[in-house]
């Protein structure tokens, strides 16, 4: 059994390396897979936009904000319709449906028939697809995976992640120039389909939510839709985690297109020399994810969410300074991987904190409250940014995200929460054992 002291230090499975089940293995398989097919389609839509389609700036850009902040509105009814409905289904579903949307566009362009509205209309329900898979996987994974040990499985979503965005991209890129621009969309929606088929093995069975009588008064109304919301800004213990994870993610990939337009407009990097300055420090996410069970053990879940949450915001302000050559090559590299080992470190706490404030019966509308937040705050502030850049320059916008960061700490939160107890979900089955992470 697991525990936690009274200095807050978990004494672990994670340390001990149970294994999580076969069952967890299937879903950590199904994630893998299309972490990795949405990598490897990293920036496919633009360049679709601009290699097919001749699509200038202003349309790229329509492409990536409206995508995202329409996909974010579409999902918003449908955090509330997952709560009492069973998870895997709609996991499936959702994998089956960004598979279709995806296929559609090589279908297109093999025909000779691919338009901007259609990439549009498939970056919509893309978006929304995702963030009604990730709304019921995280009640999947409350329920496939005991308490003690959410933090070692969010710790292998989160290694999965970071390795993808390594390998991913550069893979990509290189397919992209042998077969073509669309060839990445079509590894995405096979890689859709694959993680369909892995939550399908699961298996084991799942028992449908309990939900309210079927009365008139107990139908879905507009109210419903804000109760994720309602939620988390009532928790003294979820509130301040929610709007440091949401502002500090808006902020940083706020400056990602700026950054692009320094390095490779102002200060004339080559975009090979572009993609290794992200792809490289990739590798401390890595580090991070798998740092993050013993330093948890040592020194308590709260201290070390505390911990790494500041230090994730004191590397951004650096990328104001960077020169042309190598030594501003090597400056991105190293701020960046400060700022991804901490951020790897980071994720898996605060992902497993939030699934420990959050009652089983209500985890669907929170994270579907958060991930629609987050998705809305990183459009709004990167078409800020991008038009303070405009008007200040593009080094002095990403200085001000940079500055903006270092305030975000007095939003973490001072003290432990007590996790709602919950139900203990069933035993994983002992075998075949997963290799840790």
């Amino acid at each position: 059994m697991s525990g936690v002291t009274e200095s807050g230090v978990v004494e672990s499975d994670v340390v001990r390396g149970r294994s999580l089940g076969r069952r967890f293995a299937w879903l950590w398989a199904a994630y893998a897979v299309s972490t990795f097919g949405t990598r490897l389609a990293f920036d496919a839509f633009p360049l679709i936009a601009v290699m097919v389609l001749d699509a200038g700036p202003a349309r790229v850009a329509a492409l990536a904000a409206a995508g995202l902040a329409v996909g974010a509105v579409v999902a918003v009814p449908l955090g509330p319709w997952v709560e009492f409905r069973r998870k895997r289904p709609v996991m499936v579903a959702m994998d089956l449906v960004r598979c279709a949307v995806l296929l559609s566009v090589p279908l297109a362009y093999a025909f000779g028939r691919l338009g901007f509205t259609q990439l549009l209309v498939v970056s919509v329900v893309v978006a929304a697809a995702d963030i009604t898979f990730r709304t019921a996987a995280g009640s999947c994974l409350k329920a496939l995976v005991r308490p003690p040990d959410l933090l070692r499985a969010n710790g292998r979503f989160e290694s999965t992640t970071w390795t993808a965005a390594m390998l991913g991209p550069p893979v990509g890129g290189a397919a992209v120039g042998l077969f073509g621009p669309v060839v990445t969309v079509a590894a995405d929606a096979v890689s859709y389909l694959l993680s369909a088929l892995g939550i399908r093995a699961i298996g084991g069975g799942e028992p449908r939510p309990p939900r309210p009588p079927r009365t008139e008064a107990s139908r879905l109304r507009a109210g419903d839709l804000l109760d994720g919301w309602r939620y988390v800004l009532a928790s003294p213990a979820l509130r301040p985690l929610f709007l440091n994870t949401v502002l500090v993610n808006g902020l940083i990939m706020a400056t990602a297109p700026l950054l692009a337009v320094l390095m490779l407009g102002d200060l004339g990097f080559a975009p090979w020399q572009y993609s290794l300055a992200f792809a490289v420090p990739c590798v401390g996410g890595l580090v991070g994810s798998r740092l993050t069970g013993p330093l948890v053990a040592r020194f308590g879940e709260h201290r070390v969410l505390v911990t790494s949450g500041v230090l994730r915001v004191c590397w951004p302000v650096g990328l104001a300074f960077v020169g042309p050559g190598t030594g501003g090559l090597v400056l991105v590299m190293v701020v960046e991987f400060g700022l991804i080992t901490s951020v790897g470190v980071y994720n898996p706490v605060y992902a497993t904190r939030r699934l420990e404030l959050t009652p089983a019966d209500r985890v669907a509308r929170t994270l579907s409250a958060w991930t629609v937040s987050g998705k809305l705050t990183t459009a709004a502030l990167t078409a800020v940014w991008g038009l303070l850049a405009g008007l200040t320059g593009t080094r002095t916008a990403v200085a001000l995200a940079g500055a903006l960061l270092l305030a975000t700490p007095l939003l973490l939160p001072r003290r432990t929460g007590t996790p709602t107890a919950a139900p203990a979900p069933p035993t994983p089955d002992p075998a075949p054992s997963v290799t840790d992470s």
